[in-house]
């Protein structure tokens, strides 16, 4: 009987915040296997007695990313961890756009302002301000050129919190084509889904954000495929992954496709949209558990 833990934050059984994990854990328990949602930062938690542990929903791990990496340096020591801990350090860190577009992977433009570096800003085109390691558009916001004052306090902000800004153009093609999340797991593309703009126009950088608006099934062209195929072959070492989420947008030109995000840790499966994906999980995650 293999043992799997999937790792969240939160592991209570209902309400759950993560949708996915109670059908996984169901049709996990359904095939044989003891499964269990046990919280990433739960100090009695015995992660040698797992054959492999998942990261899930550890959706508060950007608040805490030096003890999280730690914890699966640690995990990774003992068990298996997918995605492997290597993999985690790097995904964490959104800087690994560089590493795409050195691969020339086709990414969204984008500068990195560190603490202490001088708040250069666009003046002719719009932009959005974000750090490089956060989820849920946490401390994310979008400016016109004339909020330059605006912009520069939430860099102050986030730099005083040692947080490394991205400064991305504002890509106006989400407002028309949204936001599509090309999903793979086990090395196949699982399903896709599309989502509207989550940055609103005047939106505090600091307020709650809706972060996946008017979420919809989606089939993904032959480019976008393409394209998220590319970052996926651009990861360092070319690890085995058991999941993977690839969001792309529209570029400026027609028919272009940039990737916004690499999610390599604990992507949204959005299972309730493709129930029909939950056996295909589950059988990947046993196979990886009997180290297939």
């Amino acid at each position: 009987m293999p043992r799997v833990a999937l790792a969240t934050y939160d592991p209570r059984p209902e309400p759950h915040l993560d949708r996915d994990l109670p059908v996984l854990l169901a049709a996990l328990r359904g095939a044989g296997a003891c499964a269990d949602a046990v919280s990433w930062d739960d100090p009695e938690a015995d992660w040698s007695a797992y054959d492999l542990v998942v990261i899930r929903s550890t959706w508060d791990y950007s608040w805490r990313a030096a003890e999280f990496l730690a914890w699966a340096e640690r995990c990774g020591r003992v068990t298996r961890l997918a995605n492997p801990p290597a993999v985690v350090r790097w995904s964490t860190d959104k800087r690994y756009l560089g590493d795409l577009a050195a691969a020339d992977v086709p990414v969204v433009p984008t500068r990195f302002l560190a603490p202490g570096d001088p708040a250069d800003l666009p003046e002719d085109h719009e932009y959005v301000v974000k750090p490089t390691s956060g989820a849920g558009a946490r401390y994310a916001a979008r400016y016109p050129p004339e909020d330059g004052g605006a912009a520069r306090a939430q860099l102050a902000r986030m730099h005083a919190e040692g947080l490394t800004a991205m400064v991305q153009p504002y890509m106006r093609g989400i407002d028309a084509g949204g936001e599509r999340a090309l999903q793979f797991f086990g090395g196949r593309l699982l399903h896709a889904s599309r989502k509207g703009a989550v940055l609103a126009p005047g939106t505090a950088y600091d307020a709650k954000k809706v972060p996946h608006p008017g979420l919809e099934r989606w089939t993904p062209t032959p480019a976008e495929r393409a394209v998220a195929e590319r970052a996926l072959a651009a990861v360092p070492g070319a690890p085995e992954l058991l999941y993977a989420r690839v969001d792309l947008v529209d570029g400026d030109e027609p028919g272009e496709v940039r990737v916004m995000e690499l999610e390599l840790v604990e992507p949204n499966l959005f299972l309730f949209l493709h129930p029909g994906s939950v056996d295909t999980v589950r059988d990947a995650i046993l196979a990886a558990a009997a180290g297939r």
